[in-house]
């Protein structure tokens, strides 16, 4: 297992299974509250966050640690400091980092002059974080998604990118429907993943399908052209009764109503997007533990 949780594919299976089922037992409250007593987490924050932050700042204090958000405008970070020097200093005095950042390659640097856990907050190439999550909140309403088929409508972003790399390591089958304009611009060589531009195709007997915002955070300059090219992509009640019948929809959100989901679905009894958010908090305990305890 990797000291640092950039991407998903830092572990192998086995780990992240382990994750998942400590975290059902955290969330079910059969183990202790007091596991990181003393320890510290620091979270460095270059995008806003909703989810991400509270999520880890109530899992620290529910395992009996503590943790603090840093914003890059409060630290030497803002002024220009080198990465690598914040990296060494902060990294000698807790216990566990955060990032969520503009580039991967921040996340990769830092996580090279650290010497405590670095975890992917959330970058521009993926958000392993979210797929915890999400995998959490599919074995609790299914079970194993071994050899599932599960249904990306839309851009190929940061949490897709973590879905094609829980596709390989779960093996279950991902169909990503996106423009072709949108899809992946170098080869990644992805296995279990099929590109469509059809979104019927994509869905046809899904046991999951997912979706996010048309236009993500550093996007909003093309938030026009987004709209007009992904238009036929939203995912709504009638695209649900294009997949299995008992089919589950989840959305990392926010969500913009109107645009990638129509404004009910999350009122749909197959939507679990409330229950996947708050999967968020037991997600993170689970893997809080694997780094720290």
């Amino acid at each position: 297992m990797n000291y640092h949780f950039l991407d998903l594919n830092n572990y192998d299976v086995a780990d992240l299974e382990r994750i998942i089922e400590n975290s059902i037992q955290l969330k079910a409250k059969k183990k202790v509250s007091n596991v990181l007593e003393g320890k510290f987490l620091g979270l460095i924050f270059e995008k806003s966050s909703t989810r991400t932050r509270v999520s880890f700042e109530v899992a620290m204090t529910q395992l009996g640690g503590k943790a603090s958000f840093l914003s890059v405008n409060d630290l030497q970070l803002g002024r220009g400091e080198p990465i690598e020097d914040t990296a060494i200093v902060l990294s000698s005095m807790v216990d566990g980092l955060v990032l969520r950042t503009l580039d991967h390659e921040t996340q990769i640097k830092f996580s090279e002059n650290s010497t405590v856990p670095v975890i992917n907050g959330l970058s521009n190439k993926s958000h392993p974080c979210q797929l915890l999550a999400d995998l959490l909140t599919f074995y609790e309403e299914k079970g194993s998604i071994k050899g599932r088929k599960v249904t990306w409508c839309g851009d190929f972003n940061n949490v897709c990118f973590s879905y094609a790399q829980a596709a390989e390591l779960f093996d279950f089958d991902l169909w990503v429907a996106c423009p072709e304009e949108y899809l992946p611009k170098e080869q990644l060589n992805f296995k279990n993943v099929t590109f469509t531009q059809s979104i019927s195709e994509a869905v046809k007997n899904s046991d999951l399908i997912s979706t996010d915002v048309w236009v993500s955070m550093g996007d909003e300059n093309e938030s026009q052209e987004r709209i007009r090219v992904f238009k036929d992509y939203q995912v709504n009640e009638s695209v649900l009764d294009q997949a299995k019948s008992e089919v589950l929809f989840l959305h990392c959100l926010p969500a913009v109503k109107g645009q990638e989901i129509s404004p009910t679905l999350l009122d749909d009894p197959r939507s679990k997007v409330w229950k996947q958010a708050e999967n968020r908090l037991h997600a993170q305990k689970g893997l809080l533990l694997e780094l720290l305890g």
